[in-house]
């Protein structure tokens, strides 16, 4: 059992490192589902994963030949990798269940819908991705949001003021 500090933040789940969260997917998405996935990686790719050397900001996933790839994934080059490195942009499978693969390809045709990473993590010494099936959001949708985030702080700020908060 995890020892709790005094104060702060809740022991978080053991076995968990979170490497990179894709900050962007959460303002650009209406997240409506969410799934890990296991990633195919090389050496040096984990190596760096590690270190933390990865953007997944252009990132997607596409599903090809009954399989599903996350396209546009930037995992720098291991800085001492020796002879062999790898390809910063290459596709990477993603490993899923095909019971799930089928579910997730009905539902990516249907019109407005896409497949994001949101995060990459370790978990019990194996890369994840926390993949999420998404809806572009509008304009006005991320304003709204924007609004209620700034009336949401200013709440917080007035009730601290007052030493309510």
């Amino acid at each position: 059992m995890a020892k709790k500090k005094k104060g702060g933040a809740p022991p978080r789940e053991e076995g968990i490192k979170l490497v990179k969260k894709n900050k962007k997917a959460f303002h650009n998405f209406e997240i409506l589902e969410r799934f890990e996935a296991g990633i195919v990686l090389l050496g040096t790719e984990v190596k760096a994963l590690r270190e933390g050397l990865v953007n997944l900001d252009e990132a997607y996933g596409r599903i090809q030949g009954g399989e599903l790839w996350l396209v546009g994934a930037h995992i720098s080059e291991y800085e001492r990798r020796g002879y062999a490195g790898h390809e910063p942009k290459r596709k990477r499978k993603l490993l899923v269940h095909k019971s799930e693969i089928r579910k997730l390809e009905g539902k990516v045709k249907e019109r407005g819908f896409t497949l994001v990473p949101l995060a990459i993590y370790f978990k019990k010494g194996l890369a994840k991705v926390e993949m999420g099936l998404c809806r572009g959001k509008k304009l006005f949708d991320k304003r709204e949001e924007m609004k209620k985030k700034d009336a949401a702080r200013e709440i917080r700020r007035a009730l601290g003021r007052r030493g309510l908060g």
